[in-house]
């Protein structure tokens, strides 16, 4: 199985059978748990979609994004085994996302340093930020995220981008709320102040996109 650091040659594709789709998630846990094939292939089918998303809007890169959500299932499939409770399958799938997130962002700042690859296909952030009219806009406001720390850029994420609140942020990350709020009042902070000094992001602040 592929991970971020090495990219993949197909995509890793697992169809649900029609037979389980009314499975509760808690019935689609405990199956996964004893190890049977057709839980594997629905908790694909249920949770891929999300972790693809998430995964698209965090790192701006779709190619990412796709060998992200592989490395997510492969741990989580030999994780399986460490859920308590079947019924919170999918907050369990999140964490194994955010975790391997934050991993590969760590990873990219690393080697930053040592050459700069723009995304090949961005993910449309005008969910968030909708003066973005143009991929060149776009590709550069990836550049300033790529400025914030791992954890800033999370936070930032999973809160303009998954309107996820602070609490829930603080659960999934392990982090406190104050430590959330630090984090989300920096990354907004050094962002209006990049965006401010780039006349090209003029319209972005004059709608307060980034507050």
């Amino acid at each position: 199985m592929p991970t971020t650091r090495s990219r993949s040659l197909a995509p890793l594709v697992l169809l649900g059978s029609r037979d389980h789709r009314d499975a509760s998630d808690a019935e689609v846990a405990r199956s996964l748990i004893r190890g049977e094939a057709w839980a594997v292939a629905e908790t694909w089918h249920r949770f891929a979609p999300m972790v693809l998303m998430l995964a698209e809007r965090a790192l701006g890169s779709r190619s990412e994004a796709d060998d992200l959500a592989q490395e997510v299932f492969a741990r989580l499939f030999r994780r399986a085994h460490t859920l308590q409770d079947p019924n919170c399958l999918r907050s369990f799938v999140y964490s194994f996302a955010v975790r391997a997130l934050k991993s590969q962002l760590r990873h990219r700042r690393l080697r930053a340093w040592l050459s700069f690859k723009s995304p090949e296909t961005l993910v449309d952030l005008r969910v968030v930020t909708p003066d973005v009219e143009s991929s060149e806009l776009l590709r550069r406001f990836y550049a300033l995220l790529d400025r914030l720390s791992p954890r800033d850029r999370l936070v930032f994420s999973l809160r303009r981008v998954e309107f996820m609140t602070v609490e829930e942020i603080a659960s999934t990350l392990e982090i406190s709320v104050s430590t959330v709020k630090r984090s989300m009042a920096r990354a907004s902070s050094r962002l209006s102040r990049w965006v401010e000094s780039d006349p090209s992001f003029a319209a972005l602040l004059e709608q307060g996109s980034l507050k």
